[in-house]
């Protein structure tokens, strides 16, 4: 019976380690397999800033229940959270009023906030530029954590903890209902049971239904990032979003001049062009993270956005993040790129095949803020809890 489990979990990313989770606190016995010796995809890839305060209220209320998990197990487990909050910073009064309202958003929905002025903001964030900052807006509950040893550490807990199966180098290539079971096969010939099979991967779901990906409504998005050398006597703490990224997140698009501001802004600059927003966040070796960039393609279409990384994008980025951050140094150790998948109109893509092979992907830039949230809801309504 050691091939028989009540859930299987496929992909062994953000979004389907916290499937497991949820599924082992419903007393159920869970296997997780991923295609690799480890994570490689997106979770491996992003800033790992969990930051319910840039979503809009239907995921930020996932978000902060993502933010409790995410406590709740660093205070039983090292998994690389650390709670600096994070800080919204204005470049001009346009900025500064979404701030204001977003405030006032957050207010209603008791979540909370503080506003920063221009010398508070400089007080906190050395390096900040005067002539770049005109106010703050600080979240002190949220927390970043280092992805590629968050996720390796969470299926450690997971395993050593509360008894999950991992299964690891373990490639699906078929996964079948057969009478009261759903059936998986990999590569080699191995064969497991479950009676409910969770597919959280794309490149597994492309693998599994090519027709239903071909013809879903999945888009990719490819997003250049940097890391600099190790900051010598520098602390820059918590996460640190910027003016573009006031301009850009989901969350601010619920306050009222949203709109407005929007419609004022050049359409032909570089930043619409490579969408990006300069964002910062200091790794534990003291380097800073910087980036990102957004180039968007059909999953029928990804070559479309190349294999390489694009200097000119980069170089860009370095000068826009020279104007908001004096950084001691602004040398780069390793550039890379992230590529993740949303819905083009839904907010994450799901479907069910068979009664007990449920399909869930394209959480797209939510997945290391909203996964843990959303999968305690998303287990619990497919295994009628």
């Amino acid at each position: 019976m050691d091939n028989k489990f009540d859930a299987i979990i496929v992909g062994g990313g953000i979004l389907g380690t916290f499937h497991a989770l949820h599924a082992l606190e419903l007393g159920l016995k869970v296997c997780l397999v991923e295609k690799n010796a480890f994570p490689q995809g997106a979770t491996t890839q992003n800033f790992g800033q969990v930051v319910p305060s840039g979503m809009n209220s239907k995921w930020q209320r996932l978000g902060r229940k993502s933010l409790q998990i995410y406590k709740d197990i660093q205070s039983k487990f090292d998994i690389s959270v650390r709670q600096n909050g994070t800080v919204y910073l204005a470049s001009d009064e346009e900025e500064e009023r979404l701030l204001v309202e977003l405030r006032a958003v957050n207010n209603n929905n008791d979540y909370q906030s503080k506003m920063l002025t221009k010398n508070e903001c400089l007080e906190r964030y050395p390096g900040l530029r005067k002539d770049y900052v005109t106010a703050g807006l600080f979240f002190p509950e949220e927390v970043t954590v280092e992805p590629r040893t968050m996720i390796h550490r969470l299926q450690e807990y997971l395993v050593q903890e509360k008894g999950l199966v991992m299964k690891i180098n373990f490639p699906v290539i078929s996964c079948e209902r057969k009478a009261d079971q759903v059936e998986i096969r990999s590569a080699k010939a191995e064969m497991l049971q479950a009676s409910k099979v969770v597919i959280c991967n794309g490149s597994d779901f492309k693998t599994l239904y090519p027709a239903l990906f071909a013809n879903s409504d999945l888009e990719v998005s490819k997003l250049q990032m940097m890391q600099t050398k190790p900051q010598e006597n520098y602390t820059l703490k918590g996460s640190i979003l910027t003016g573009w990224s006031i301009r850009r997140y989901e969350a601010f698009q619920e306050c009222p001049s949203y709109t407005e501001i929007k419609k004022n802004e050049p359409q032909d600059s570089l930043q619409k062009k490579w969408g990006v927003h300069i964002l910062f966040k200091q790794a534990a070796d003291g380097s800073v993270i910087l980036g990102d960039s957004h180039q968007y393609a059909d999953v029928n279409s990804i070559e479309e956005l190349g294999y390489d990384l694009d200097m000119d994008i980069d170089t860009f980025m370095v000068e826009e993040a020279k104007k908001i951050i004096q950084l001691p140094t602004y040398q780069i150790q390793r550039r890379w790129y992230g590529m993740y998948s949303q819905c083009k109109t839904s907010d994450i893509f799901k479907k069910t095949i068979d009664e007990d092979i449920h399909i869930v992907t394209g959480i797209g830039g939510k997945g290391m803020t909203g996964s843990a949230g959303f999968s305690k809801k998303n287990i619990a309504t497919i295994f009628n809890r």
